[in-house]
């Protein structure tokens, strides 16, 4: 389990992976959370608010490492494409559906997330890809 998660936007990888040693809020806006695990909740989230098969995502390379050694201290790694723009689209509704589900989701595997904070982590989220995509940025995470 993560201690800490922070979600920031960047202008490339190059510029993201800078943020593996140190963290990102020194040079990016971020938002800071904790608690989950990060690399499997984006997959869920793809899955839930863009469809496809939680497998296949992960076959297919997702999330994207950019810096750091899985499973051996920190990682820096990126947003899918197809879940950035699942974020940007999806409406207040359809955010808080996917909060809820995701919530029930982990319940399943013992874990318990709030759902009140699955959404505001989900909408956080969507209000961050939405302004790094209005400045050209992509969204990574960085997890300690």
């Amino acid at each position: 389990m993560s201690i800490i998660v922070e979600f920031f936007a960047a202008p490339d990888d190059a510029s993201a992976a800078l943020a593996l040693q140190t963290g990102p809020r020194r040079a990016f806006a971020s938002l800071s959370f904790g608690n989950f695990d990060p690399e499997e909740a984006v997959v869920e989230w793809e899955q839930l608010l863009a469809g496809g098969n939680v497998e296949e995502l992960f076959e297919a390379g997702e999330p994207r490492l950019v810096g750091g050694q899985d499973h051996d201290g920190c990682v820096v790694f990126a947003i899918s494409p197809r879940l950035s723009a699942a974020l940007v689209e999806a409406d207040r509704s359809e955010l808080k559906d996917a909060a809820v589900a995701w919530s029930s989701q982990r319940a399943e595997d013992g874990e318990f997330i709030d759902t009140e904070i699955a959404e505001v982590i989900l909408s956080d989220l969507a209000a961050l890809v939405s302004s790094a995509r209005r400045q050209g940025q992509e969204v990574y995470c960085w997890v300690a």
